[in-house]
C-alpha cells in the first residue's frame, strides 16, 4: 500500500511539473506569461476536466504552500526599496488608489449581489494586487522599460505588493475568525507591519554579516542557496508565531537578503529551486476552478458568471483609473492604467487563502481565479497597443517638425 502511494504521489509530480512547463511554454509562445499556462494546466489536471488531481489532496497542497513562501522569497529578493523611495509622489499616488479603488469597488460588487461581509472583504482584497514581475517582463520586451510611465508603474506596482502583504496579513487574521472592527484591523496591520520592521532592523544587522561568513569560508553557491533557504523559512515560521502570515517572513528575508553583495548569487540559486515548488502552487490553484460552474445552461452557475464578469470589469476599471490619479505628471496615463491591470500571483494568494479558510465556496473561487487569469491575460496586448501607437505618434511628430525645417528659409 505504501509503494502504491509512493508509486502515485511520484507520477502526479511528474504529471504537475510535466504539464505546467509544457503549457507555460505554450503561453509564452503567443505571448503571454508562463504562470497562464501553468493555471490552465491546473484546471485541465482538476476535478472538472481530467480528474487527475485534487484540491483537497493534503500533500499536494503543502507543497504548493511551500511553492508560495518560496515565490514571495524570490519577490523580496528582487524589490528593490531604495528605487522604491526614488519613484517620487507620482507612484505613491498610483498605489493607493490602485489598491483603494479595485477593493471598494469588489466590495460593492459582492454585497449587492448578497455575499456577506467577510466574502466581500476578500474578495475585494484579491483585486488590489498588481503583478510587477508581469508588468516588468511586458515592458522589457517592448523596449520600455525606462520610460517614465514604466518607472511610475513599477514603482506603484511594488508599493502595491508591500500593501497587499499587509492587507493579507489582516486577511489572514479575519479568516480565522477575528471580528472586522477598526481595533481588530489596527492590531493585525501593526503585528503584520511591526513584524517587518523589526525583521529588516535586526536581519540587517545578523543576516549580512552571517552570508559574508559562509561566503568568505569557500562555501560554493548550493551552500549558500540552502542557507538562504532556512533564513527564509526561519523568518516565515517567526512571523506566523507572531500572529502574521508566513508570506510575510519569506517576503521580509527576501528584502534583507537582497541588499546583500551575495544577493546575485542567492537569486539564480533559488530561482533554481523555485522552477521546482513555485509551479506546483500555481498548478494547485488551477485544479480547485470548477469549469463545471461556467456553464451557462444551468440557473445556478449564472450568478458565478455575473460574478466573474463584473469582477473582471472592475478589477480593471479600478486600475485602469488610479492610472490617472497623478493628475500633474506629463507620463501619459493610460499606458500607467493598463501597466497596473494585472494580478498574477498576490491575486491567486489571496483566492487561495479564501477558499482554504472556508471563506469562499467553490463558485466565488473561480471567479476570482479568472478574474486573475483574465485581467493576466489582457495587459500585455493592451499594452504593446499603446506603447507602439505611441511611439508611432512620436515618429510621427518628428518627422513634422523636420518637414517644418526643411520648409522654412
Amino acid at each position: 500500500m505504501d509503494h502504491l502511494e509512493v508509486t502515485r504521489f511520484l507520477g502526479m509530480v511528474l504529471v504537475i511539473l510535466a504539464s505546467a512547463r509544457v503549457m507555460g511554454y505554450l503561453a509564452q509562445k503567443i505571448g503571454q506569461p508562463a504562470v497562464l499556462g501553468e493555471l490552465v494546466a491546473g484546471v485541465l489536471l482538476g476535478t472538472s476536466v481530467l480528474g487527475l488531481l485534487d484540491v483537497h489532496e493534503r500533500v499536494f497542497r503543502l507543497l504548493a504552500e511551500l511553492g508560495v513562501v518560496i515565490l514571495l522569497f524570490e519577490i523580496g529578493l528582487e524589490t528593490d526599496l531604495r528605487k522604491l523611495l526614488r519613484v517620487g509622489g507620482a507612484a505613491s499616488i498610483v498605489a493607493v488608489a490602485g489598491v483603494a479603488l479595485p477593493f471598494a469597488l469588489g466590495y460593492i460588487v459582492c454585497r449587492s449581489l448578497g455575499w456577506d461581509n467577510l466574502v466581500a472583504v476578500v474578495v475585494g482584497a484579491s483585486l488590489t494586487a498588481t503583478s510587477v514581475g508581469i508588468t516588468a517582463r511586458v515592458l522589457s520586451d517592448l523596449g520600455h522599460l525606462q520610460d517614465q510611465e514604466s518607472q511610475v508603474v513599477l514603482g506603484a506596482a511594488v508599493l502595491d505588493d508591500l500593501i497587499g502583504l499587509v492587507i493579507l496579513a489582516v486577511v489572514a487574521g479575519l479568516t480565522q475568525g477575528q471580528e472586522i472592527t477598526v481595533w481588530g484591523v489596527a492590531k493585525t496591520t501593526g503585528i503584520a507591519f511591526g513584524f517587518v520592521v523589526i525583521a529588516l532592523l535586526v536581519g540587517r544587522l545578523l543576516i549580512p554579516p552571517l552570508i559574508r561568513w559562509v561566503a568568505e569560508g569557500g562555501l560554493k553557491l548550493p551552500a549558500l542557496t540552502m542557507l538562504a533557504i532556512m533564513l527564509a523559512l526561519g523568518m516565515a515560521w517567526l512571523a506566523s508565531m507572531a500572529g502574521s502570515a508566513t508570506i510575510i517572513g519569506a517576503f521580509a528575508a527576501g528584502l534583507v537578503l537582497g541588499r546583500t553583495p551575495q544577493a546575485h548569487d542567492i537569486r539564480q540559486g533559488v530561482a533554481h529551486i523555485g522552477h521546482f515548488f513555485v509551479p506546483i502552487f500555481f498548478v494547485m490553484v488551477g485544479t480547485a476552478v470548477d469549469v463545471r460552474l461556467l456553464n451557462p445552461l444551468n440557473a445556478d452557475n449564472r450568478q458565478v458568471l455575473i460574478l466573474t464578469g463584473l469582477l473582471v470589469l472592475v478589477a480593471a476599471v479600478g486600475k485602469f483609473l488610479a492610472g490617472y490619479a497623478p493628475f500633474w505628471s506629463p507620463a501619459r496615463k493610460s499606458v500607467i492604467g493598463v501597466g497596473m491591470i494585472p494580478r498574477g500571483e498576490v491575486g491567486l494568494i489571496f483566492a487561495q487563502m479564501g477558499i482554504s479558510a472556508g471563506v469562499f465556496d467553490a463558485g466565488i473561487f473561480s471567479a476570482v481565479t479568472l478574474m486573475v487569469m483574465v485581467t493576466t491575460f489582457m495587459a500585455p496586448p493592451l499594452l504593446k497597443h499603446l506603447l507602439s501607437r505611441g511611439r508611432s505618434g512620436q515618429g510621427a511628430d518628428q518627422l513634422k517638425k523636420v518637414q517644418e525645417l526643411v520648409v522654412e528659409p
